[in-house]
């Protein structure tokens, strides 16, 4: 088995195609058939479930794909840092953030990452948090921003930020409601909140038990800026971190109250998986977006003292 082999089992398990993956590593057909023989032969196991629509791994085949997406990002990473020695931080970094934290710093972390470090190819989604722990833990993803899950998890964990959960409503309604609210009292109004899916959602759960009620929501929606969206245009409330808001309440278009009895707060960490080296292309994009979090959430914990 080489890199060479690993190279092209990996492109023709994304492709499913023995057509395509040849013409994606520019070589032909045959000699992509032979190399993937070869391989099979190395290994003592067929890889690939052969038909005419196609082909697919066979379970011998996923776990091989599992060991050598690490294996090659290992290499890659390897290639960076002999790069750095030059003084060239360069490479590719694919990095996952929960929506609440792409949302409030992505674009100006992205621009920032792409003036500072031209040589860095960078590649972001959105998702859940527990979703972007298992593409860690599969290899499809170098580094997740994501809320601290409950509990031991197999990933590398560094802390980011510790960021204070506020309710928020519109500034036009006529109900008053003081500065600083009960937590127990969103039992008797009418809340707005991500779905169970949602890692925010986790928390004001869990603590609605520890406080001895069920958090009954009037409307559960995932898409932070649409929730933004209903409480501004209605009676409703919601609760979520400070960064999620933000613009929101600079432009008035939210009022912010303190939650006490209990003060809520969220756990913001970066996972990488413990057998990955950290490269230093990781490590620069890491330091930007964290950075930037971190100037939000004091911009946000501002509006939220009333200051």
């Amino acid at each position: 088995m080489d890199l060479r082999q690993i190279q092209y089992f990996l492109c023709l398990a994304e492709e499913g195609n023995m057509t395509r993956a040849a013409r994606q590593l520019n070589i032909v057909q045959p000699a992509l058939s032979m190399q993937i023989a070869k391989l099979e032969r190395s290994v003592g196991k067929q890889l690939f479930y052969r038909a005419a629509h196609g082909m697919s791994l066979t379970p011998a085949g996923e776990t091989l794909a599992t060991l050598a997406g690490s294996i090659m990002q290992n290499v890659d990473h390897a290639r960076d840092e002999m790069a750095r020695l030059d003084g060239k931080v360069s490479g590719r970094v694919s990095i996952g953030m929960i929506t609440s934290a792409a949302q409030s710093t992505l674009a100006a972390s992205t621009a920032r990452i792409a003036a500072k470090y031209p040589e860095i190819q960078l590649l972001v989604c959105e998702g859940y948090t527990e979703t972007l722990m298992e593409w860690v833990v599969a290899g499809q993803l170098d580094i997740a921003i994501v809320n601290k899950p409950p509990g031991k998890t197999l990933l590398t964990s560094h802390h980011i930020l510790n960021e204070e959960m506020i309710l928020v409503r519109s500034p036009n309604r006529t109900v008053k409601l003081p500065k600083t609210v009960a937590y127990g009292q969103l039992e008797k109004l009418d809340v707005v909140v991500p779905s169970r899916r949602h890692g925010l959602r986790r928390i004001l759960d869990s603590v609605a038990a520890e406080s001895g009620f069920s958090l009954k929501p009037r409307l559960e929606i995932d898409t932070l800026s649409a929730i933004c969206e209903v409480v501004a245009a209605t009676d409703m409330v919601t609760v979520l971190p400070g960064i999620a808001v933000h613009d929101a309440l600079a432009t008035g278009k939210l009022e912010v109250h303190r939650l006490r009895k209990p003060a809520i707060a969220r756990t913001v960490t970066w996972v990488t998986h413990p057998r990955r080296i950290v490269s230093a292309a990781m490590s620069a994009v890491i330091d930007v977006i964290s950075e930037d979090l971190r100037t939000a959430a004091k911009s946000a914990a501002r509006f939220a003292s009333g200051r």
